[in-house]
């Protein structure tokens, strides 16, 4: 008993000091009100969650309040959020309701309580999108309600070690998916690279620590790189007369493997291993000039890459981000990225929204979030749209990267990348978009679905008589343009649906059967989704009237059997690579034998591969890598059908490993020596092998017949190994 009482005692000093460095996080201003709101929500907290504890032992009351602090020293939140943040598990997980939080904090802070709770008693089909969707249409009234989500996702994603491997995939994908583009578009950028890097250690955990450890064994190397860099630039700094610092700043461990992955090159060969930031401390009427001023002392000092300045100062990304960044070439010819801003620009820059917040009406910029925000606001009104849908155009709308196209009286349209100029015209107003007759770009004649590039003109031409069509959802990326031409497509046919319902209602009046109790076994035997539909295809005489006379008919009604729906033998993009005579995987801690398992194609999982099993609608259970490309999209959108999957590493088999290698093109010898190496040296089998040479270079495609992931790894440096051979790496 006494033993009990310590361990009270110990867990309630830790709990006081975790509420003390919460309080001391605080930078905004609080009057009296606050301090005792905050206060308040502890003892409130403390109080309901005081028989909960976390996966990992520790009291549940723990989270609540490092989640606060997180919101107020990592993104800037002030005591309204912080209460919330305080109070976000309580209805959710204890006997307090929203009424009691209404009656003692006010609306507003029930409001956003109310939308950092979970849906409960929902479909295990849709409530993880629908639980998407009700934090994520909270942005358009409450972004603190998205931000604090990011903070309870961010301590999650901290201590997720305490669960289930398989519980950290699914929230990993679940934060890649969405929550990771997302705090991306609200300027969070530490938040960001935190997500990535944490998803990145789970997914592939031995690349992470290989990184993590050849960051730290350069560390020293690249500080001493960062002085030297520096040195000649402080003089001419320090004469223009206002107050600096320079800082050097690693990449993340999740760009860094980004690039070693897409550009097939090796962490020693990457060349940007970190960015050089210089953050001046001037009024904002003078950030603009003393930024480029700034960029033409290091100019001056470095030989500048003309291609690689990007001016984010005169326009800046849609996430308020503003930045000058330049690669030079500095000491011993490498190359550095160079970050000017203002200490304001630096502020947005890490604590994103909640910044952009403080200082808006500052600049002159247009407020981009604003913008952003009506295009959310759009894809919520749309009454047609289900919880998948809705998750899925929001993601659309999270884009990394964007362009800047123009109207022919200079109006500036941001766009993501790849956007067309379908999507431009849907931009510029949803009557232009619906009317679009033909557009030019730069003067020239083009296809709607061409793709436009930053600095594009736009003009567009209408007619009254156009109207969109199916062909025009192929045409477009945006999710505004797509709503927008789905809701005309469904107008049009319900239009149309009209004239389709009046026949069959003179049909059935004339052979005498009630309409109302014979439509819809019309709509089953058809095999019609809705009574729309079946409407649709009698105006368009897809159905033929003069037959229905011919159906049987029993007291009243027609006596007909659904209409046979025909399924495919399997899931498209999947299919089994190799027969199995064993059961080599485990599923739920039962052999796979029982779930009709296969190996997914779309990622070729090999013994000792991190894998997962995901249930198809019709082709049994899949087996995927933890990385395989469709990996965030599968976990996020149907994390219901997702089981744990373990190989048994007692039992052999053959697997399909495919690898790309480039190298130096020598001639007809190259092949040679290649399949040489794999057959003699490592014994492997080759399925396929297809090789392209081109201006001295060559890129190979292999098949390989390999045991286990072993046998891969030691290809791939076996191969690397040649002379001659530039990457080799093995395909998704």
């Amino acid at each position: 008993m006494p033993q009990v009482l310590i361990v009270q005692d110990e867990e309630r000093t830790l709990i006081q000091r975790a509420y003390r460095k919460l309080l001391r996080s605080i930078k905004t201003d609080m009057d009296e009100i606050d301090r005792k709101n905050i206060r308040m929500a502890y003892e409130i907290a403390v109080e309901a969650h005081s028989k909960q504890r976390r996966k990992s032992g520790e009291p549940y009351i723990m989270h609540p309040i490092e989640v606060a602090r997180i919101c107020a020293e990592e993104i800037g939140l002030g005591p309204t959020a912080i209460v919330a943040a305080l109070l976000h598990d309580t209805v959710e997980d204890t006997s307090v309701t929203l009424e009691e939080i209404r009656n003692r904090f006010g609306p507003k802070i029930m409001t956003i309580v109310d939308g950092l709770t979970k849906l409960k008693e929902i479909e295990p089909t849709i409530a993880q999108v629908e639980n998407f969707r009700k934090v994520l249409s909270t942005l358009v009234e409450d972004v603190r309600v998205v931000l604090i989500k990011m903070a309870d996702r961010l301590h999650n994603l901290r201590t997720i070690g305490s669960i289930p491997p398989e519980s950290q995939l699914k929230i990993a994908a679940e934060t890649s998916y969405i929550y990771a583009p997302l705090a991306h578009r609200l300027g969070l950028y530490n938040v960001k690279t935190e997500f990535q890097d944490i998803c990145l250690k789970i997914t592939e955990p031995d690349l992470y620590e290989d990184i993590v450890r050849k960051l730290q064994d350069t560390k020293d190397d690249r500080n001493q790189y960062i002085l030297e860099f520096i040195e000649p630039l402080t003089g001419q700094l320090e004469d223009i007369g206002v107050s600096y610092r320079i800082l050097g700043r690693p990449k993340s461990i999740s760009s860094i493997f980004n690039k070693i992955k897409n550009k097939a090159v090796p962490f020693e060969e990457i060349y940007d291993l970190f960015a050089v930031r210089i953050i001046v401390d001037v009024p904002v009427l003078n950030e603009k000039s003393i930024c480029w001023q700034v960029y033409s002392i290091v100019t001056d000092v470095y030989t500048p890459v003309p291609e690689r300045l990007k001016d984010w100062v005169s326009t800046p990304k849609a996430n308020g981000y503003e930045s000058l960044h330049t690669t030079v070439i500095g000491p011993g010819g490498r190359y550095v990225e160079v970050q000017i801003r203002s200490d304001r620009m630096d502020e947005i820059a890490e604590k994103g929204f909640a910044a952009h917040w403080k200082y808006k009406g500052v600049m002159s910029h247009k407020d981009r979030f604003g913008v952003w925000l009506d295009n959310i606001r759009e894809i919520l009104e749309d009454p047609d749209k289900d919880a998948m849908d809705f998750v899925n155009d929001f993601k659309n709308n999270l884009f990394n990267e964007e362009i800047f196209a123009y109207t022919p009286n200079g109006d500036m349209k941001i766009l993501p990348k790849g956007a067309t100029a379908l999507d431009f015209a849907f931009g510029i107003h949803t009557d232009v978009g619906y009317h679009c007759k033909a557009i030019k770009v730069n003067n020239k004649l083009v296809p709607m679905g061409f793709k436009l590039e930053n600095g594009d003109q736009v003009h567009v031409t209408t007619a009254k008589n156009q109207k969109p069509n199916e062909s025009w959802l192929k045409m477009v990326v945006t999710s505004r343009a797509k709503s927008k031409i789905k809701s005309a497509i469904k107008e049009e046919i319900r239009k149309k649906g009209i004239f389709g319902q009046e026949a069959l209602q003179r049909k059935l009046q004339h052979i005498k059967v009630d309409f109302e109790e014979n439509v819809d076994i019309l709509v089953k035997h058809f095999g019609f989704k809705n009574r729309p539909e079946l409407y649709y295809a009698v105006a368009q005489d897809h159905i033929n009237l003069s037959e229905i006379k011919h159906y049987p008919v029993e007291n009243g009604k027609f006596a007909l059997e659904k209409q046979r729906v025909y399924t495919p033998a399997s899931e498209p993009g999947t299919k089994k690579i190799q027969k199995k005579s064993k059961t080599i995987v485990l599923i739920n801690e039962e052999p796979g034998d029982q779930y009709d398992y296969s190996f997914a194609s779309c990622c070729h999982p090999v013994l000792g591969d991190h894998i997962f099993a995901f249930v198809t609608t019709n082709a049994g259970v899949k087996i995927h890598r933890a990385s395989c490309p469709n990996a965030e999209h599968l976990i996020s959108n149907y994390g219901y059908r997702i089981l744990k999957a373990d190989w048994l590493s007692d039992h052999g088999s053959d697997f399909v490993a495919d690898l790309i290698i480039t190298g130096i093109d020598t001639g007809p010898g190259v092949i040679e020596r290649l399949t040489n190496k794999i057959s003699s040296s490592l014994g492997l089998n080759i399925r396929s092998f297809s090789i392209e040479g081109n201006e001295g270079y060559f890129e190979g495609k292999i098949s390989l017949i390999v045991a286990n992931l072993n046998q891969i790894n030691q290809a791939i440096t076996a191969l690397k190994s040649m002379e001659g051979i530039s990457s080799v790496t093995r395909i998704d």
